[in-house]
């Protein structure tokens, strides 16, 4: 994995790595807070031998107390002076408990020697360091002065132990750290979370990404159309256009009707000296938005100035008609079957004049053998002539209609969902389309968030930028609306001819009844 992945998969899983990370600072400060709170208090005393006023017995001295101190740390944790520590606190705990509270050490080449004492409560630890002091010092002198009577007369030992130090009262606790115990458990938080986003990238399977697409499939990812939450099951056509349309409902629409203008662009770039004229649209599975897809996709295309012809390939749920809003219950296997002509059923749709829609009509018992025959094919093959032909297909998992159709057209657009799909579903429907020797054109990821999928996520912030309401440009020295207009109107009268290689779309489906164009349900 490239580092690029591991910021795809904290993108994805953003949301999920911050709530464990945070969980686990707070399990930690939770943590803290319930443990009993430890303070320490430290103080230390000196080993002397006397004052001398003589440098040489000074050092020997010196020396002396330095050597000799080591010999009394053993007898600073003995339990003699912890019981006298107890006695001059008052405590009724036994001796081994209380040194477990205690900690004595020596500075190197020191004769002093350093008391750390451990309590419930601040008082309490630097009282217990004081009184190991005074214990210490207590025991030193009854083992230096064993042998002296205490009378006058007997000579008193000159190695004694003296408080340096007194104990300062402790302002925080040693115990829990509470900056500690958070930082450890927003540490722990963050491996954990890290980890589970990375099993979770492992064993999900779900379509993510661009790369993970084409690396997965060997097919290239030819579209990204992002989610709009604006599509009902009553309408499903966008209102923008692209471009420069800056109402508030293009704006809404802007970045998903961008990017079928960059499909509409990659469909005719991608054979430039035979571009696919006969073009299966279908899907893995069900409910992956390809009906819908297929619609506005159409019409793009038809913006563009190109005869579309959409024919509803599902004889099984067809939706084609419905997503149009025209006229249901007629179309494509009543021309198979010889009851209606093609210009009877074929409908047209919106004002450019260039899209026709060709429903599915009556739903068939033979679905597959009425898309396999002969008939169809010479219609399509027909209509190819003079126009784009999309067909919108059944999903290739469920049923075998969609990649019958795929073997007799130029090829097939896989539509996929983001986040819904998985890799092996999406690998299973293409090979069904390779087995028939049909040709896959590309996928379309359709339903990609806000922050899009990999590769993709800088045009789609791109498309919501130009989406935005611009505030108006002045007006000095520019062209006028009056003579905008004028100059489209010259520029539309001088090319109002055609080529005469160019066929004439729009003569040869004439004869269509004007009252049966863009018939709506509700008729």
């Amino acid at each position: 994995m490239e580092l690029k992945d591991y910021w795809r998969i904290f993108r994805a899983h953003w949301i999920t790595i911050v709530a464990i990370t945070v969980a686990g600072g707070l399990i930690g400060v939770g943590w803290a807070l319930m443990q009993p709170k430890v303070y320490a208090a430290s103080a230390s005393g000196l080993l002397t031998t006397g004052v001398n006023s003589d440098i040489s017995t000074a050092t020997i001295g010196e020396n002396y107390a330095k050597s000799r101190v080591k010999s009394y740390i053993d007898i600073a944790k003995s339990t003699t002076v912890a019981q006298t520590a107890a006695d001059e606190l008052g405590l009724d705990i036994a001796p081994n408990q209380l040194l477990q509270q205690i900690e004595v050490t020596n500075p190197l080449d020191t004769a002093t020697m350093k008391v750390t004492a451990e309590a419930d409560s601040a008082a309490n630890a630097r009282d217990l360091a004081e009184a190991w002091i005074k214990a210490i010092g207590k025991q030193v002198s009854e083992i230096e002065n064993a042998d002296s009577s205490g009378s006058p007369q007997d000579a008193q030992s000159i190695v004694s132990f003296r408080s340096l130090d007194s104990a300062l009262l402790p302002r925080s606790p040693i115990f829990p750290n509470n900056k500690l115990a958070l930082a450890i458990g927003l540490l722990v938080g963050a491996v954990i979370a890290f980890g589970y986003a990375l099993l979770r990238n492992i064993f999900d399977r779900r379509v993510h990404s661009v790369e993970e697409v084409e690396r997965e499939t060997g097919v290239s990812v030819i579209g990204t159309i992002p989610y709009h939450k604006g599509f009902t099951a009553e309408q499903r056509m966008l209102e923008s256009t692209g471009g420069n349309d800056q109402s508030q409902k293009g704006r809404e629409e802007y970045a998903i009707a961008e990017a079928l203008r960059e499909l509409r662009t990659n469909l005719q770039f991608m054979n430039i000296d035979n571009p696919p004229r006969k073009i299966v649209i279908t899907s893995a599975l069900p409910a992956e938005g390809k009906s819908t897809m297929i619609a506005n996709l159409a019409n793009t295309i038809a913006a563009s100035g190109q005869n579309v012809v959409v024919i509803d390939g599902d004889l099984r749920r067809p939706m084609v008609a419905k997503t149009f809003g025209l006229l249901e219950g007629v179309g494509l296997t009543d021309v198979l079957i010889g009851r209606a002509r093609l210009t009877d059923v074929l409908q047209p749709w919106g004002s450019s004049g260039k899209l026709f829609v060709l429903g599915a009509g009556k739903i068939p018992p033979n679905p597959s053998e009425l898309l396999a025959s002969k008939a169809l094919h010479d219609i399509i093959d027909d209509l190819a002539e003079h126009a784009i032909v999309l067909i919108d297909a059944p999903p290739l998992l469920p049923v075998t209609d969609a990649a019958i159709l795929t073997a007799r057209t130029d090829g097939a657009l896989v539509v996929t969902r983001a986040n819904r799909t998985t890799y092996d579903e999406l690998k299973a429907a293409l090979e069904n389309v390779t087995k028939v020797n049909g040709h896959v054109l590309g996928i379309i990821i359709n339903g990609i968030t806000g922050k899009g999928l990999g590769g993709d996520g800088y045009g789609y912030r791109y498309r919501s930028y130009y989406g935005r309401a611009q505030e108006p440009a002045p007006t000095t020295g520019a062209i006028q609306v009056d003579e905008f207009d004028g100059l489209l109107k010259k520029q539309d009268e001088g090319t109002d001819s055609k080529p005469e290689n160019e066929p004439n779309f729009d003569a040869e489906y004439a004869d269509i009844p004007q009252a049966r164009r863009g018939r709506r349900v509700s008729e």
